[in-house]
């Protein structure tokens, strides 16, 4: 057939065009493949030993025991419907979760959580932080993502929060035999400008030399909890900045919101995570960071579930006081329970907790929502990995691939949570080495390679 352009005319823009494709795609690499975790648990790092997870675990079961022991309990104090039994299915992979793996991310604290202390005090909760995370690694039990928040690198500040870096990475790499356990994070909070981030980066390069670990070993994690962070000084969009400048190295972006609406004056008593201006700020967060392979972590309720009653010695408490309590903490957990669906609804899949009781409400929100998908997602992956296969068999294009992703993902954060089974993830039709996979296209072509 007959044409009238040559690859010699249009050798110069299709180049460009490449070089543009290239570095778009460099860019916007998409969803990271691993594992993201549903929360992170934040404890001051003074409190930090290497049972602290099994230990929030066995707070979390006796928390769930003595305010919903069962699913007619669970979906009085949270609202959850209680047709066919699902209730009483979200109550069970609760309490295996929490006797399995009741800690997904713990982050020990040197900043908010940990307050400021005498030089020489946050020195040796440093040196021990670390010698308990060097026999938690041994032991196997500490979670399995886990990292330090050090204090922000501001002026006043840095020379602290470095010191804090450099004792604990050096105490822990000594005691494991120069192990570091996985996923291993360091959060900077409250960054305003690249240069702090930068300066980050360039410390964990330097401590992975001196320490001899391969170039990017140690990753970092970024808090967005001012308008800074967002916009520069002449309202730019700021964030990608602050992201880029960890050289490649920054993993995770987490919101704190509490700072946030402070810096923009809103009134204590309405700082919350339904406030107006936190979903402002989820939704500008999201659109700076789509595509880009950075996780995005909403931030944590504060409304602690406590009752006004403790035990004193071995005096029981009266069924009203035990009652009250009981009250107390489902307030407190249909609180969590709306914001930790409030930010899956809006595609934030991690959030913070801060109590060993809020785990059995992260988790059964978590799992509630993903249950309550699982039909129809099931329906529409299968039709779509069916069409898939038969299309590109006949030749075909086929254009939903990007759907199939999407729905491909569902199941496997919700495998990885234990919100679902998989025999449940099965139930798509698709065997267990295909999910693992984690993507469709290759999915797709190898059901197709298969068939010919």
């Amino acid at each position: 057939m007959k044409t009238t352009l040559t690859p010699e005319a249009s050798a110069a823009s299709r180049e460009a065009l490449r070089r543009a494709n290239v570095a778009f795609a460099h860019a916007y690499p998409g969803d990271s493949t691993r594992r993201q975790p549903v929360h992170t648990v934040y404890g001051g790092a003074h409190l930090f030993r290497a049972g602290t997870a099994r230990k929030m675990g066995d707070l979390a079961l006796a928390a769930l025991r003595d305010h919903a022991a069962d699913g007619s309990q669970l979906a009085h104090g949270l609202g959850l419907p209680q047709r066919g039994g699902f209730a009483q299915r979200v109550h069970d992979r609760v309490v295996d979760k929490l006797q399995r793996e009741p800690v997904e991310d713990f982050r020990i604290d040197f900043e908010d959580g940990y307050g400021h202390r005498p030089d020489p005090e946050e020195d040796a909760h440093a040196v021990a932080a670390a010698t308990e995370v060097a026999r938690g690694l041994e032991q196997g039990s500490l979670p399995p993502f886990i990292g330090i928040r050090v204090k922000s690198f501001t002026e006043e500040l840095y020379a602290r929060a470095s010191r804090t870096l450099d004792l604990f990475v050096t105490t822990l790499l000594e005691q494991s035999g120069g192990r570091l356990p996985p996923s291993f994070v360091v959060t900077l909070p409250k960054v305003t400008v690249p240069e702090q981030v930068t300066t980050l980066a360039k410390l964990l390069s330097e401590l992975e030399s001196a320490h001899h670990l391969p170039p990017g070993a140690l990753s970092l994690e970024l808090m967005v909890e001012t308008p800074q962070a967002l916009f520069d000084a002449r309202g730019r969009p700021h964030l990608r900045s602050l992201v880029e400048a960890g050289e490649g190295r920054c993993s995770h972006v987490h919101l704190g919101v509490y700072d946030y609406t402070a810096a923009l004056d809103v009134s204590a008593h309405m700082q919350h995570m339904l406030h107006p201006a936190c979903d402002h700020l989820r939704d500008t967060v999201q659109v700076l960071l789509a595509g880009s392979g950075v996780r995005l972590s909403d931030g944590a309720t504060n409304v602690m579930p406590v009752g006004p009653h403790r035990k004193q010695g071995d005096t029981a408490l009266l069924p009203t006081q035990l009652r009250e309590n009981t009250d107390a903490v489902h307030r407190a957990w249909q609180v969590a329970y709306r914001h930790t669906r409030h930010s899956l609804e809006r595609g934030y899949y991690q959030g913070w907790d801060l109590h060993p009781a809020q785990l059995p409400v992260r988790y059964a929100a978590v799992y509630a929502f993903f249950l309550e998908g699982l039909e129809p997602a099931s329906q529409r992956l299968k039709a779509f990995v069916d069409k898939a296969a038969q299309a590109t068999l006949l030749g075909d294009v086929f254009d939903d691939a990007a759907t199939g992703q999407g729905l491909l993902n569902f199941f496997l954060r919700g495998l990885a949570c234990g919100a679902l089974t998989e025999e449940e993830a099965r139930a798509t039709g698709l065997t267990l080495e295909e999910l693992r996979s984690r993507s469709f296209r290759a999915i797709v072509q190898g059901r197709a390679d298969a068939s010919r």
